[in-house]
């Protein structure tokens, strides 16, 4: 049985993002479809508040189990990455010495924390990156800003990436591109034609300042989902599709809350509809369809983009309204997805879906199953990955 490693970032240290949980685990259902035997690996940094450390552990290995993944995942601290503190790694679970066996007979590592520390990593015999920051990684690491060890192979879900047509460089890789996948039963498809919002789940400040140099100046911009959303901000008062954004704020973001909600916007902090990987499936498939904007680093780069939350509403079979973020050699618009560039194309976008609901749900749900599915996608990785 061919054993893979995922070494997953910051999931057991968000307990509060269900969505994000779902990233790594669609890969790793998908590779337990395929009779992998599959481990979750996975760096913790401690909290200033060591008192909150078991309860973050209890609920990683709570939910680690709620999917069957018990004694399937491997919690460490320490090390030399970003955040480790130094020093020696610290296996919190399972014990070091099961750990090391883990890490002798894995036929491959599936890396998706970009700053891994080295010593760990050289543990592995054959390596994968896998880029789910395209544009952005390109540019952390041909800047200097991020140091990624060298691997065997790497992947990308960007669909420009490496390619003729990206405004970003290589970095002296080849990239074989995948798609972010949804693993289909477990995303059934769920048609209610009397749900009535149209929904996104983001975080409202993740992404923050991307530093660059243009000019020979260093420069720095804003890649937040807030800023995404501002030029699109009176959508509602041109449709009278309702729109509701699941958001995780901060604290002081009171005033701009009141804001959206004055222009018609329903507005609730993720944490209430999908602080758990179960909640935010129900959150998904209770919403008729969704709408989203992308971060300006997507519309930047152009790299055809399409997110991981997105494949998740098309799989329950919720027509997805989303931006554009260049063009594609398989991304519809039109049926079952929309891609909008203005204000004006997302409202008519949402009145062409509801003009024919039933067929873009259908519509939605084929989209999935063609390009997403999580066992092609993971036959992909494992047919390069053990070549």
């Amino acid at each position: 049985m061919t054993t893979v490693v995922l070494s997953a970032h910051n999931v057991a240290g968000f307990p509060e993002g269900g969505g994000h949980f779902w990233v790594y685990l669609q890969y790793l259902l998908g590779l337990r479809q395929a009779g992998c035997d599959v481990y979750w690996l996975e760096h913790l940094k401690h909290k200033r508040d060591r008192s909150k450390d078991p309860v973050i552990l209890s609920t990683f290995l709570e939910r680690a189990q709620r999917f069957g993944f018990e004694g399937k995942f491997i919690l460490y601290c320490g090390g030399e990455e970003e955040g480790g503190g130094g020093g020696p790694l610290e296996f919190l679970h399972p014990t070091a010495p099961e750990a090391e066996e883990v890490f002798r007979r894995a036929d491959l590592l599936l890396n998706f924390h970009y700053a891994i520390d080295p010593a760990l990593f050289a543990r592995f015999r054959r390596t994968a990156l896998v880029d789910i920051d395209p544009g952005l990684l390109q540019l952390w690491i041909s800047t200097g800003q991020l140091r990624v060890p060298r691997h065997d192979l790497a992947f990308t879900i960007g669909e420009t990436v490496g390619t003729p047509t990206a405004t970003f460089p290589d970095c002296g890789l080849d990239w074989i591109h995948i798609r972010p996948p949804v693993c289909l039963d477990w995303w059934p498809y769920v048609h209610d034609p009397g749900a009535p919002r149209f929904t996104t789940v983001a975080g409202w400040w993740s992404g923050k300042w991307v530093r660059e140099k243009a000019n020979g100046k260093e420069v720095l911009w804003e890649n937040t989902k807030r800023v995404a959303f501002l030029d699109f901000a009176d959508l509602p008062r041109r449709t009278s599709q309702p729109l509701e954004l699941a958001v995780y704020l901060a604290d002081g973001d009171g005033e701009e809350r009141r804001s959206y909600e004055g222009r018609g916007w329903h507005i609730r902090h993720s944490r209430e509809v999908a602080r758990t990987p179960d909640m935010y499936r129900t959150y998904i498939q209770g919403s008729r369809g969704e709408f989203s904007c992308a971060k300006p680093s997507t519309i930047r780069s152009q790299n055809a983009w399409v997110s991981d939350r997105t494949v998740c509403y098309l799989a329950s079979g919720k027509p997805a309204v989303v931006q554009h973020t260049g063009r594609s050699t398989f991304l519809p618009n039109g049926e079952g997805m929309f891609r909008f560039s203005t204000i004006e194309e997302a409202a008519s976008a949402l009145e062409s879906v509801n003009a024919d609901y039933e067929r873009h749900c259908r519509a939605a749900r084929a989209l999935a199953e063609t390009y997403f599915d999580a066992r092609k996608i993971v036959g992909t990785i494992l047919g390069a990955g053990l070549a």
